[in-house]
């Protein structure tokens, strides 16, 4: 309540303005109703929530200081924060202010009464050991017993007080001064030195299991040593190694060491780029795209792409319609998630299909279909160019994944870098725009390709025209600002609307530049075949496309006069007689569908067949005076006629009578005499067999009142079904997010996680594919499973959710 009541003075000390910037900083965290006070928005602003909405958005230098904040514990003095981070000179001393001004706009960190820096409990709890540095020694020695303490104190040479809290008082203040901690570890045996340098220089620690909380033998060498004199503390309440105290880790780190502080971004190499080569390669990388996503939309029109049963649309039906739209696979990705988070499709039981979103979008000129997808790509939850996955297996399309922030983050973070560039400069090699993303978003998913950190991320802005010749676009100013007004004003004015217009010449081709419309583009890919798309799309006519044409009922002068319209004028002589040819000999031979055939040798007999009205249901049809074709099987016609008092005969399919004759029925061959057992007369003695006791009779009545007296055997509840409580707070973590675990399998895999034993578990990949895997070295980091996977022989991260059994080792 301290931390609040801080809090609220500080934000009743703010003028009008100041108080804005903070409300808009916290716009997402600060939800109606309005705050009726400023000790009720100080209680929000409290809020994890809150904060875990903000620590995404801030830059590096931002994560730092907090880290190093939460390293120290507040309340901190500016001057302490200022020595830690090493900031020396005027100008990290000013951008380190400017840091703080940026954490108190969030209302994160903010000074108090007494000139001491305060920050959110939420954010001092985002980092678990901040700076590397376990809790202070005073947390630490919470549960030592006073003997204990004494010992400890006796081994360092301090006389220890009478009673427990003097005691623990004494020793704290040992600790705290650096000179007496490394005057201490100076005397220290060598392998206890290297010990202690090793752990309090380490920015992380992989967990390690002991056989019990208290210390045994299995220590590392030095330990002992060490834990005597309170340098290292043992947790006697948990599985896990000894733990250093943040005073004796700062102590032996020096006087020199400082904790990490990058305030100024990283700068990429930069070559001059002015606005106008700017708008143009985004104007072509943007016409280009809309043209292939406009053809990718209408290949999936013509035919639906078809779902993998684990979900999304596979390598596969990518492949083809990639092919059919003459588009690469990174455009047919971003064109079906961005289509679909843009309701333009839809998942149809197996197939993803065309919705009626669709067909209205299809009806608009390119600006505006470009600028749907361009604000689809900007909110987009995922990567969707990422094609693989860890395990390089291929990644589905419109799989439905989890949404990543992260990737979102991402993509903020490369718009935002990109607006940090000098204007009239751009990067020079776009992939260097990397670090500085990392700069801008620490926590963005770098989902490095190539071994290139934001590749993915980068390469997608400039098939969008949002990044161009390593600057940010108009596009993608106004993407990053949020003006979808001038957002939509800028996509007028960079993408050409659709031409309707055709040049066709006489090599049998038609050439549109630019975006075809939606009419023409039909009217095109319904006689010919697409070559090219592109800045230019190509056309080329051949017999094949226009039978294709005809066989959908259309005829040659309408096709002619179609693209003549197109044309702005007579057709090429070349084109014309190949309508002409084509549909000449169109239909000269036809195909009826027939079940069977029915002929004869009298025109008049057939010819009565045909009118008869009793036979009407077979749909019979006379081809010629002695031929007639029936829809129905060669059975029920022979059924139908001898119904009807004729007497047809059936043929073979050789063209010989068939002969209907009954064969009698047999009953099938004896089972044959036991081995063992023998025929009369033979001298042998016959092996009696003895037969099975035909079951007793059971009364119904007897068998259900059995059945009702029988206590019941339903299983025991788990503790999320109102059961007993979880045993440990793994067992709970853990059936909070694998769902679809039983609560058998939950305990199982808990076990393991604490015990440190191997495990084997039915896993599901994203890609959704099944495996087993077998796992050692488990450590849990909810909602992942860290692990040494056996299968590829190296350290993976799974996703808890997507363990579906756990089976012991």
């Amino acid at each position: 309540m301290k931390s609040r009541s801080t809090l609220a003075t500080w934000l009743g000390s703010l003028d009008g303005s100041r108080l804005v910037r903070v409300l808009g900083a916290r716009q997402d965290a600060v939800s109606p109703p309005e705050p009726r006070s400023l000790r009720e928005l100080a209680d929000r602003l409290q809020r994890p929530g809150s904060v875990a909405l903000v620590l995404p958005r801030l830059a590096l230098p931002h994560l730092q200081v907090a880290e190093a904040l939460a390293a120290m514990g507040v309340p901190a003095s500016r001057d302490a924060l200022v020595k830690l981070l090493g900031a020396v000179d005027d100008a990290t001393t000013r951008e380190l202010d400017a840091v703080l001004e940026a954490l108190a706009d969030h209302a994160l960190v903010w000074p108090d009464g007494a000139g001491q820096l305060r920050m959110t409990g939420p954010l001092r709890q985002a980092w678990d050991t901040p700076l590397g540095l376990d809790a202070p020694l005073e947390e630490l020695l919470a549960g030592t017993t006073s003997d204990e303490l004494r010992g400890m104190l006796l081994t360092l040479g301090v006389k220890p007080p009478g009673a427990k809290p003097h005691r623990l008082a004494a020793l704290v203040e040992h600790h705290s001064d650096p000179e007496q901690i490394t005057s201490v570890v100076a005397k220290a045996p060598e392998t206890a030195r290297k010990l202690l340098d090793r752990l309090a220089r380490a920015a992380t620690r992989q967990p390690q299991f002991v056989v019990s909380g208290f210390p045994g033998p299995d220590l590392e060498p030095g330990a002992r040593w060490a834990l005597d004199r309170g340098l290292l503390i043992q947790d006697r309440h948990r599985y896990g190694p000894a733990r250093m105290p943040a005073e004796v880790a700062f102590a032996l780190r020096g006087a020199g060491w400082h904790a990490p502080f990058e305030p100024f971004p990283p700068c990429p190499r930069s070559a001059s780029v002015t606005p106008t080569e700017t708008d143009r390669e985004a104007s072509a990388a943007a016409t280009a795209f809309i043209t292939h996503a406009a053809s990718v939309l209408a290949a999936c029109s013509a035919t639906a792409p078809a779902r993998l049963k684990s979900g999304g649309i596979g390598a596969r039906e990518l492949a083809r319609i990639g092919k059919a739209a003459q588009a690469d696979d990174a455009v047919v990705r971003i064109t079906l998630e961005t289509s679909y988070a843009a309701g333009l499709l839809g998942r149809d039981g197996d197939r993803v299909s065309p919705t009626k979103a669709y067909d209205a979008w299809a009806e608009q000129e390119p600006p505006e279909q470009f600028a749907v997808l361009l604000q689809a790509w900007h909110n987009l939850p995922l990567t969707p160019t990422q094609a693989r996955d860890e395990d390089n297996r291929a990644l589905p399309a419109v799989a439905g994944a989890p949404p990543c922030g992260g990737c979102v983050q991402a993509r903020l973070g490369l718009l935002a870098a990109a607006a940090q560039l000098p204007a009239g400069q751009g990067a020079r090699v776009a992939s260097e725009l990397g670090p500085l993303i990392a700069w801008h978003r620490p926590l963005a998913d770098s989902s490095p390709q190539d071994g290139t950190p934001f590749a993915a991320v980068i390469r997608e802005a400039e098939l969008l025209g949002v990044l161009a010749r390593g600057a940010l676009s108009a596009l993608g100013i106004h993407l990053r600002t949020g003006d979808t007004e001038g957002l939509s004003v800028e996509c007028q004015r960079l993408v050409p609307s659709a031409t309707a217009v055709a040049r066709i010449g006489a090599d049998l081709t038609a050439v549109v530049t630019g975006t075809p419309s939606a009419r023409l583009t039909a009217l095109l890919d319904s006689v010919a075949d697409r070559e090219t798309s592109g800045t230019a799309s190509v056309w080329r006519f051949s017999a094949g496309g226009i039978r294709r044409a005809l066989d959908a009922g259309r005829v040659s002068e309408d096709i002619t006069a179609d693209l003549a319209a197109v044309a702005g004028g007579p057709l090429p002589q070349p084109l014309s007689y190949l309508i002409a040819d084509t549909a000449r000999g169109h239909g000269r031979v036809r195909i009826a569908p027939a079940a069977c055939v029915i002929h004869g040798d009298e025109p008049a007999l057939l010819a009565e067949l045909a009118a008869h009205r009793g036979l009407a249901k077979l749909g019979l049809r006379q081809l010629a005076p002695t031929v007639l074709i029936s829809r129905s099987p060669i059975d029920t016609t022979l059924a139908a006629l001898r119904a009807e008092g004729y007497a047809p005969v059936a043929e073979t399919a050789e063209g010989t009578v068939r002969i209907e004759k009954a064969r009698p029925q047999r009953a099938a061959a004896p089972v044959p005499t036991p081995r063992g057992s023998s025929a009369r007369g033979n001298g042998r003695t016959a092996v009696a067999v003895p037969r099975a006791k035909a079951p007793a009779a059971v009364d119904p009545k007897t068998l259900a009142n059995q059945l009702l007296a029988a206590p019941p055997t339903t299983a025991e509840p788990a503790p999320f079904d109102g059961g007993v409580p979880f045993a440990t707070d793994t067992e709970e973590i853990v059936a909070g997010w694998a769902k679809r675990l039983p609560y058998s399998d939950i305990r199982q895999l808990a076990h393991a996680i604490d015990a440190g034993q191997a495990i084997t578990v039915e896993y599901v990949a994203a890609s959704g594919k099944q495996t087993v895997r077998a796992l050692s070295r488990l450590a849990l980091d909810p909602p992942y499973l860290e692990a040494w996977c056996h299968l590829r022989e190296a350290e993976r991260v799974f996703t808890l959710s997507r363990i579906h059994s756990v089976m012991p080792e």
